[in-house]
């Protein structure tokens, strides 16, 4: 399924390298024009932050019923637990009041159907071997599980007692919990 926002209805409407950028800064200056400081503090309202992956075809606000300062919300390729998420994890709880975690995977990821040789190819094209591990999977239940590990162990984090982790199913919109066993 596609939406009219990803798709050119025609050759007017054709993507090139600053129509994308352009259309955004045009629609942010629509949303300023009607704002209002909302008054809101940095501290999420729930409590929580949301480890996700980066896929567009999830909307996390809708999909979780979350409003404007509800929540935090961190996102990469695969939604995977990494230094920078635990980074971030350490500032939200420690700095600004998160106690709980919700990890989300999803079906159908990318992160799934390329290997750990993305990052030698990567070395081999640009000279320089990435810093990074790509962290790509085969299983998203598996993968969620290590990641509700990985907080759940990292001694950065003081509250690691409320983790859950989930698949969300790109073609219901459903989310379904993952047993950390």
């Amino acid at each position: 399924m596609t939406t009219s926002a990803s798709v050119p209805a025609g050759p007017e409407d054709a993507i090139t390298d600053r129509s994308v950028i352009d259309r955004l800064v045009t629609a942010n200056g629509t949303y300023a024009d009607a704002f209002t400081d909302p008054g809101m503090d940095a501290r999420p309202v729930l409590q929580v932050a949301v480890v996700a992956c980066m896929d567009a075809r999830l909307d996390l606000h809708a999909a979780l019923g979350l409003r404007l300062g509800d929540c935090h919300t961190l996102r990469n390729a695969g939604g995977v637990v990494t230094d920078d998420v635990i980074r971030s994890l350490a500032i939200s709880q420690r700095a600004l009041g998160t106690r709980r975690v919700v990890l989300i995977h999803h079906t159908n990821c990318g992160m799934q159907t390329i290997t750990e040789d993305f990052r030698h190819d990567l070395e081999m094209e640009v000279g320089q071997r990435p810093s990074w591990a790509v962290e790509a999977f085969k299983d998203a239940d598996q993968d969620v599980r290590q990641s509700m590990q990985r907080v759940r162990t990292s001694p950065f984090l003081p509250h690691t007692d409320d983790v859950r982790g989930f698949v969300f199913d790109v073609r219901t919109g459903r989310l379904r919990e993952i047993d950390p066993e």
